[in-house]
């Protein structure tokens, strides 16, 4: 099962206490409410302070994709990040609410949300070819920058895909993961400053080692 996303396309949807939205990009099992999710990937829009939702059970990543960032402070006050600099996955647990503070205007932030015990995963950043993702039951990417070839294994269709855009994955019956590699320089007719940079997430079945 492949499915191709595109962040431009994906409604937002308000949250109940109007300080931002979400748009979702992929969830498992598909139709999936907030409390029945295996895994989730969204991106939101952060345009006011206020607190995060608990989600127990579930371990969270988080990285900023644009805006001047928030600070972020778990509710017992155990820890706190300041979500600053682009591309930096940040991992927390879900258990503990989250106050989140503005450091500026509007932030928008990649989120993945991962049920503990049941899917394993890191969110990385990756500017090459992605490792082999063996033994990964499913798996998410998404274009941060630049353009990235994608050729589904089992067909050969080749895809092109630009920033926002990017595809979910599921093996259930033994298919190939897709074939993602990044698109340099003259064959892609950008410059340096849009060098290829991804969003990359395979995931595993289980508890983490």
């Amino acid at each position: 099962m492949k499915q191709f996303l595109d962040l431009a396309s994906t409604p937002p949807v308000p949250w109940k206490n109007g300080g931002g939205s979400t748009r979702e990009l992929a969830c498992w099992p598909p139709g999936a409410g907030m409390d029945s999710f295996a895994w989730r990937v969204s991106v939101a829009t952060i345009a006011s302070p206020g607190p995060f939702s608990a989600f127990v059970g579930v371990d969270r990543q988080i990285m900023l994709l644009d805006g001047d960032g928030v600070h972020l402070q778990g509710t017992e006050g155990h820890w706190q990040h300041a979500l600053t600099h682009r591309w930096e996955p940040f991992a927390f647990s879900g258990e503990e609410p989250v106050d989140c503070r503005m450091l500026g205007g509007v932030s928008t932030d990649f989120n993945l949300m991962l049920r503990r015990g049941e899917w394993t995963g890191n969110l990385k950043v990756l500017r090459d070819v992605p490792p082999p993702a063996e033994g990964a039951a499913a798996g998410l990417c998404m274009v941060l920058q630049g353009t990235w070839r994608c050729e589904d294994c089992d067909t050969h269709q080749v895809r092109m895909l630009a920033a926002g855009q990017g595809l979910w994955w599921v093996n259930e019956g033994g298919e190939a993961a897709p074939s993602i590699t990044p698109v340099r320089g003259a064959e892609s007719g950008r410059s340096a400053d849009d060098a290829p940079v991804l969003a990359w997430v395979a995931l595993r079945r289980g508890s983490a080692p």
